[in-house]
């Protein structure tokens, strides 16, 4: 009998692998998303979606990115309303995970309204071309998942479904607005040449996913960790693949290394952080080295691995520094609010 820990961690390493398969061997647009959606989906233990959920789903998905769509004009025509838009909804998106436990919903929402927008900025069809990817890269890792389920099924759960957790609604108010300051500055670049930046915004998504959930304290060591250890994975995965490369070896070292890190993830392997961190440094490895696969085709791979992995860490370094510089604003202001004087009860 294989304990939970292990079944789970051989389910993500095989439902990513087989991802890899689908998605590079159709030649999907975008095919590391396909890997990258399944981490997302199958991170969380429980049973996938049936075959009314993936549809619930894909609805869901393509209202989020539609939004990206319907903001693409108005970004060109009226820039600063649309930024003050994305503002807006990046907050909403923050909220929703954090304070609604509805993390799935933010980080698409937050995806549509960046992501897409982006794409846009260089061509319409190329933005549809980005929503139609998401959605069939979301379709088959859920497919992925049924045909893996079967062989590490997730034992039943003794009590009721446990709830996501949430935050209070000031607490979570206040992550929102960190979010929004941690992700607006690197989305705004993105605008200025998205066809360079495209990778930075779904890093700087996932990072203010990850940053709404640590303390001050603890966000130079996640995040700053989680990127420079993807990093070291991502040369690590590319040096193997080196050795024989085609799709098999491909799917391979997927599966060996989605088991290393999901044996950390799910504590198989016992380690001091968090599961955020393993998820962390998972979809960054997968942004790092789907992209140089893609790039293979050129002459500079690696040169365009290291202008990729640099913005990474400049942004990571940025959204760190801002919840330091945020969280030390808010600690300052509460330390100067008078507290209210205590009655005396001899008086």
């Amino acid at each position: 009998m294989i304990a939970p820990a292990a079944r789970r961690t051989f389910r993500l390493a095989s439902v990513v692998a087989l991802s890899v398969a689908f998605a590079y061997g159709l030649a999907m647009p975008l095919p590391f998303m396909a890997p990258l959606f399944a981490v997302i989906l199958t991170a969380t233990p429980g049973p996938p979606p049936g075959p009314k959920g993936l549809l619930g789903l894909l609805a869901l998905v393509g209202i989020t990115l539609g939004i990206g769509l319907v903001l693409n004009p108005l970004l060109r025509n009226y820039p600063t309303s649309a930024v003050l838009i994305i503002a807006a909804g990046l907050y909403m998106s923050t909220y929703l995970s954090v304070g609604k436990g509805k993390g799935l919903v933010g980080t698409l929402l937050s995806v549509g309204l960046t992501m897409i927008p982006a794409a846009g900025l260089m061509d319409y069809a190329l933005a549809s071309a980005v929503v139609n990817s998401l959605m069939i890269g979301i379709a088959v890792a859920v497919a992925c998942q049924w045909l893996v389920q079967p062989l590490f099924p997730e034992p039943r759960p003794a009590g009721p479904k446990p709830q996501p957790p949430t935050a209070d609604p000031e607490r979570a108010a206040w992550l929102a607005l960190r979010t929004v300051l941690i992700v607006l500055p690197p989305v705004m670049l993105a605008f200025t040449n998205p066809g360079m930046y495209m990778p930075t915004i779904m890093k700087s998504v996932m990072l203010a996913q990850q940053g709404s959930t640590v303390s001050a304290r603890a966000a130079g060591r996640e995040l700053i960790g989680s990127t420079f250890l993807a990093g070291v994975y991502a040369l690590a995965f590319w040096f193997a693949l080196k050795l024989l490369p085609n799709l098999w070896m491909f799917c391979l070292w997927m599966l060996l290394f989605g088991i290393h890190i999901g044996s950390r993830l799910y504590g198989v392997v016992a380690n001091r952080h968090p599961p955020s961190y393993w998820v962390n440094v998972f979809v960054t490895m997968l942004i790092l080295v789907g992209p140089a696969v893609q790039d293979s085709t050129g002459d500079d791979v690696y040169g365009e691995f290291i202008v990729r992995f640099s913005l990474f860490v400049l942004v990571t370094l940025y959204a760190w520094g801002a919840i330091l510089a945020l969280d030390w604003m808010r600690t300052s202001r509460a330390q100067r609010r008078p507290q209210p004087q205590a009655l005396n009860p001899s008086a």
